[in-house]
């Protein structure tokens, strides 16, 4: 959520960067300061209204002790209307704060300058590509009949269950899931992150914190008797660790890691682009969260970005960066660089993370905050990314590992699957 003082302050510059996301937010921004203004206008009020009644509670009690009564009682009716006008000021903060507090809701994060305008995916700049290629010298079956073939996921039997997006993976292919998410921790150990097993639904105020509410409330699993919903990500409740906190002083870098399941709606989706484990309903992530000070962001950026290309590497996968554009970057992304993997069955690539800096939106909406050197407190900047989502990583392995005898399981992830061949 953005700050209403940096919205007073830097209006036009916040208008000029939403432009990147295609947005135009000049009469939001408007009814923003005029609401303040509002908001301020009353508070201010209040604060002289709470000291005048201040003043005749000490005047009342020493007009009692000299005998003057009358006056008194004259100075009583006063503080009574002065509290009536206090209780109606109460209610008109208590609304201004309301409608504020709705107005930031809508506006997404103000795009880091890094962040080029653009429409959509079509727009992403390609920032680095491995030198990595795989090559076959017979025809590449895509991942959804290698899996059948080899009885290592069934997607027919998920549909029979529950529906299509919720497969059962099954003999090597539920190790070899296994084996990912073990390999995934045990690297994300290794880069200092401490590791915790989360729970998988969160309440309304979580959501609000890390920004999936109020804008993707129709893309998560809502329980409804309870008012809980299913994590789209790991990052929900381990970000949510840190909502209402303030941090003792500077000399901080928090890094966080768990695996989940996640649970995405993704309504709307069909097609060709959905097949097999392309988009999933239900899948496994390891995510790695980091809250830092602001001066630290770009450094962790960095850090996260090396840290998921070591992934890639050891799993031997072709793969890109992408720096997404104005109009593709989340919600509450300041600046997202997407990992994609290349299918060479599918002739495409394949999205597996995106690792993103929020600065202090999040912080914003979750009061997170650190103690300075002047005692003063400061909003921390979060960040986040996969590392990895399973389903395609998966799909890539099985299909950009593939022999006429069967698959190659990458030398790093056999300590993990206790085989090498499927």
């Amino acid at each position: 959520m953005l700050e209403i003082g940096r919205i007073r302050n830097e209006k036009e510059a916040i208008i000029e960067g939403l432009k990147k996301r295609n947005i135009d937010a000049t009469t939001t921004l408007d009814q923003l300061i005029e609401k303040d203004a509002s908001w301020r206008a009353a508070k201010t009020e209040l604060e002289s209204i709470a000291a005048e009644l201040n003043k005749l509670a000490k005047e009342i009690g020493q007009l009692f002790k000299e005998g003057k009564a009358s006056e008194a009682e004259a100075a009583k009716t006063q503080t009574s209307e002065l509290k009536a006008t206090e209780n109606s000021l109460k209610q008109d903060v208590e609304s201004f704060e309301k409608e504020i507090t709705q107005l930031l809701y809508t506006l997404p994060n103000v795009p880091n300058e890094e962040v080029k305008a653009g429409k959509n995916e079509t727009d992403n700049e390609v920032v680095f590509e491995s030198n990595r290629t795989h090559t076959f010298d017979f025809e590449p079956q895509a991942h959804w009949d290698i899996a059948k073939k080899h009885e290592l996921i069934d997607f027919e039997l998920g549909v029979k269950v529950t529906g299509a997006g919720f497969p059962f993976y099954r003999g090597k292919g539920a190790k070899l899931q296994r084996a990912l998410i073990a390999f995934f921790l045990d690297e994300a150990d290794k880069a200092g992150y401490e590791e915790f097993i989360p729970p998988l639904v969160v309440n309304e105020a979580s959501g609000y914190g890390t920004g999936q509410l109020p804008d993707k409330e129709g893309q998560m699993y809502h329980c409804t008797v309870d008012d809980f919903y299913l994590i789209p990500t790991a990052e929900v409740p381990l970000t949510n660790i840190y909502r209402d906190v303030i941090l003792p002083n500077e000399e901080f870098s928090i890094k966080l890691t768990g695996y989940t399941p996640c649970f995405r709606r993704e309504a709307g989706s069909y097609g060709k682009d959905v097949r097999g484990l392309n988009r999933l309903h239900q899948f496994d992530k390891v995510e790695i969260v980091r809250i830092e000070h602001p001066r630290n962001t770009a450094n962790a950026l960095g850090e996260m970005l090396d840290h998921v290309k070591g992934l890639l590497d050891k799993l031997e996968l072709q793969y890109r960066i992408l720096r997404l554009c104005g109009g593709d970057t989340g919600f509450a992304s300041a600046l997202t660089y997407d990992f994609e993997v290349y299918s060479a069955a599918q002739e495409k690539w394949l999205e597996v993370s995106s690792c993103s800096r929020f600065d202090t939106f999040q912080a914003n909406r979750l009061k997170l905050r650190f103690k300075g050197e002047d005692k003063k407190s400061q909003l921390c900047h979060t960040l986040n990314g996969s590392a990895l989502a399973l389903p395609r990583i998966v799909a890539a392995l099985l299909e950009n590992h593939q022999t006429p005898e069967g698959i190659r399981i990458p030398d790093a992830l056999r300590p993990y699957t206790g085989f090498d061949f499927i």
